[in-house]
């Protein structure tokens, strides 16, 4: 049920995207593993015309397979990405991995659209900025909780380096480089002088 409402969702936006289509025809007949560890493993596969998802245990042209938040974040529009990361795992062919994660980025749905066609234009425009809203109170709140964090264990249990004297400290550590740098190339223009008759 829920893969045949995914498969809906994906050939919804074939239509929209004419790289879409040319990624699709470009992978008729290829298969994409995508193994959610301890969850599930789909196929994701191209006739050339829509795509088809499955659940399956055969052979793929290639496979993807990280836990489900990290592959979730593979056709994301974050800039950290999950496969350099080592968050997931790429085995097979991988120019028909990076064809399906181009074509799954030009046919991930827009939730707000989705809801539009249930609810309407006005009420799913307001659901999504309450939605962003809500992410980016989120966001917020988990960014400074860190940073409370980091200054409570920096200046009151003194378990952290604060900032600021970390920063001195690796300024001092560049500055003796440095010299001990110059001091080396002086040693070696006295030695070559030495032996130079």
């Amino acid at each position: 049920m829920l893969l045949g409402t995914l498969e809906q969702l994906l050939n919804r936006g074939l239509p929209r995207s004419i790289r879409a289509r040319q990624l699709c025809a470009e992978l008729s007949g290829r298969t994409l593993a995508i193994e959610a560890r301890d969850l599930t493993r789909v196929l994701l596969r191209s006739n050339g015309v829509t795509l088809e998802l499955r659940h399956g245990t055969e052979r793929a042209d290639a496979t993807l397979a990280g836990g489900a938040v990290s592959l979730v974040r593979l056709v994301g529009e974050r800039a950290r990405d999950p496969l350099q990361q080592g968050e997931v795992t790429l085995a097979g062919d991988t120019e028909v991995a990076q064809q399906f994660q181009e074509l799954l980025k030009l046919l991930r749905p827009d939730a707000e659209e989705e809801l539009a066609l249930v609810l309407g234009d006005v009420p799913a425009h307001q659901l999504g900025r309450l939605a962003r809203g809500g992410l980016s109170f989120l966001e917020r709140l988990g960014r400074t909780a860190t940073q409370n964090a980091a200054e409570y264990l920096a200046h009151e249990r003194r378990e952290l380096v604060p900032r600021a004297e970390g920063e001195q400290f690796l300024r001092g550590v560049d500055a003796v480089r440095e010299g001990v740098d110059r001091a080396a190339a002086r040693l070696e223009i006295l030695a070559r002088r030495r032996r130079s008759p």
